[in-house]
């Protein structure tokens, strides 16, 4: 295989004019093009077909025009997924620059974001397209995200999908000082990788720490009747106290059934279970801790609590709960 045909291979048919001209005289492009052989998607991008453009070739079209000519990387929620993220659908096509690179009008539904430091360690060169590695591309799609949630939801989902471990995370956010969600890259990093891999999960440890009640141990594991090993949301051991949120998942009625079968053996064997929603693990979290609360007294605990002053708290609690 000769060189432009490699390159072809690599880049899913996809080259820069400037890439082209290396083995091609302009007029031969040219010819190309008004042959229909090739199409322009955009200035300065070739395309070796006449047809729709696949998913991977509008990655390489970004990569290739906003990098004017030569591969960019692709950076924050872009790269995650093609990284094999899912859960989250990038809005745009991120494309990474550093301060001093030039770059053309770019793409529509391209964003081109820049950065002034970009360690080489934070890029896989070699992925096709380039794309800025998971930790880094963690702390970049937390610092674009539309808001402090989204952003600890992409954080969580990286480490629930295994994309990412804490000190690698913890590296890229030290070589990206400038990041605007550093602290919350973190928090949510060293509670990610201790188990809480869901919003869900990580708003219950918000009740809870928020009302100063001992935090419970996350995604414990532990063996049904059937011997199959199961994963609890958070589990007080020393108190029996099991605490489940529940998702979007649990309106599936298989997933139902087996969160009620495992929640059913848990109370067979003596443990208390509390279940709560994930909208009111959200946005009451003082219902939330009063009953964690008085499920840990009603098993010996004996420390002290602090509640939350909130207005919609307020209107739908019961006398007693708070004080």
């Amino acid at each position: 295989m000769g060189e432009l045909e490699d390159l072809l291979d690599r880049q899913s048919g996809v080259l820069s004019v400037r890439q082209a001209l290396r083995w091609l005289s302009r007029s031969t492009i040219r010819h190309r093009l008004a042959s229909e052989r090739w199409q322009r998607p955009h200035h300065g991008v070739l395309v070796t077909h006449n047809g729709e453009l696949t998913d991977r070739q509008r990655l390489w079209v970004a990569s290739l025009a906003a990098g004017d000519g030569e591969p960019a990387p692709l950076g924050g929620l872009s790269a995650l997924h093609a990284h094999g993220l899912t859960g989250f659908e990038p809005p745009s096509i991120y494309v990474l620059l550093t301060a001093d690179q030039r770059h053309r009008r770019p793409p529509k539904g391209v964003t081109v974001k820049r950065t002034t430091t970009l360690d080489p360690r934070d890029v896989a060169r070699y992925a096709r397209p380039p794309r800025t590695r998971p930790p880094r591309a963690v702390v970049e799609a937390a610092d674009w995200a539309r808001s402090d949630r989204e952003a600890r939801g992409i954080v969580a989902t990286s480490f629930q999908q295994g994309f990412v471990r804490l000190d690698d995370v913890l590296a890229a956010v030290d070589r990206a000082p400038r990041a605007k969600r550093r602290k919350l890259v973190v928090s949510t990093a060293r509670d990610a990788a201790n188990g809480a891999t869901s919003l869900g999960e990580l708003d219950l440890l918000d009740a809870i720490r928020g009302a100063g009640l001992p935090e419970p141990q996350l995604q414990w594991r532990r063996r049904d009747a059937g011997g199959k090993m199961r994963y609890l949301d958070g589990y007080y051991p020393e108190y029996g106290l099991h605490l489940e949120v529940d998702g979007a998942q649990h309106n599936n009625p298989v997933q139902a059934w087996d969160d009620m079968a495992r929640q059913n053996a848990l109370w067979r064997q003596g443990d208390r279970v509390l279940r709560f929603p994930a909208w009111l693990v959200r946005d009451q979290p003082n219902i939330v801790a009063a009953q964690v609360r008085d499920a840990l007294r009603a098993a010996g605990w004996r420390g002290q609590w602090r509640a939350r002053a909130s207005q919609s708290e307020a209107a739908t609690s019961r006398p007693g709960w708070t004080r």
